[in-house]
């Protein structure tokens, strides 16, 4: 069997904030590994580090002790402005707060990091409605600004933003949070094509049926790993899938 590439890994990876003078330990002597191509979703109940750890592993923040690997080179001692330009080529972000600026029509928005990498912006325009029709958004709507769209819409552009430098990897936070049934089906099919393509997806969920699109699921309890849950590649229609996901939660204690 041939040794599958680690794409991302954790070397007693800790992070903590002050709270009122005291410290809270949210992620705690971590060890973990992410796989070139899987799609990983990252679950557990309120509190119990999802997104500090999806932060923390994207770069965006900063980890308290231990170490972040991408790809074997160590990202953990990287400057502000280093980290920034590794987040710009190698990284896609969907965050549970929207974050288009507003100013900027939903095309200008998709298109901006892009533009930071240098990219034509022809090219990131044809690629940026290609991702646009399969978000269920049509021409029309991409020169409005985000406050003459619906919280759905908005967030499905970001899902665009997100996309339009073809990371390596896109971290998802609650992406599906927001939107109604077609939403969903829209954002999770864009994020499975993507992954069938060889992209590789960390997302964080509450929602089973989200869950259900993962290859691997992560249960955090107190900034800890302390199950997984190894489904293989999503295929539709596959009712035991869902029935796996329930009583692995269950075990877990959801």
């Amino acid at each position: 069997m041939t040794e599958r590439e680690v794409i991302v890994s954790t070397e007693k990876l800790s992070k903590s904030f002050s709270v009122g003078g005291k410290q809270q330990h949210v992620i705690k002597n971590l060890d973990m590994e992410i796989y070139k191509g899987d799609f990983t979703v990252i679950m557990g109940a309120s509190g119990a580090g999802k997104s500090t750890l999806l932060y923390t592993l994207s770069g965006m923040d900063k980890p308290t002790l231990g170490k972040i690997t991408y790809c074997g080179r160590d990202i953990t001692g990287m400057t502000d402005d280093q980290l920034a330009v590794f987040r710009r080529k190698h990284c896609g972000f969907v965050f549970q707060q929207i974050h288009l600026v507003d100013s900027m029509s939903l095309m200008d928005n998709a298109i901006s990091t892009g533009m930071l990498t240098g990219q034509k912006q022809k090219a990131l325009k044809q690629k940026a409605m290609l991702l646009f029709g399969k978000m269920g958004i049509d021409e029309n709507l991409t020169k409005k600004f985000p406050a003459q769209i619906s919280g759905g819409e908005a967030q499905r552009a970001a899902m665009v933003r997100a996309l339009i430098n073809d990371p390596d990897i896109v971290f998802a936070d609650e992406p599906t949070g927001a939107l109604n049934s077609a939403g969903v089906k829209a954002v999770l099919d864009v994020l499975t094509d993507i992954n069938n393509a060889g992209q590789s997806v960390i997302m964080v969920t509450h929602d089973i049926k989200s869950a259900r699109r993962g290859s691997r699921i992560i249960y955090l309890q107190d900034g800890g790993i302390i199950g997984e849950c190894q489904l293989g590649k999503y295929v539709s229609g596959d009712e035991d899938r869902h029935e796996r996901i329930r009583r692995f939660l269950e075990e877990m204690g959801w």
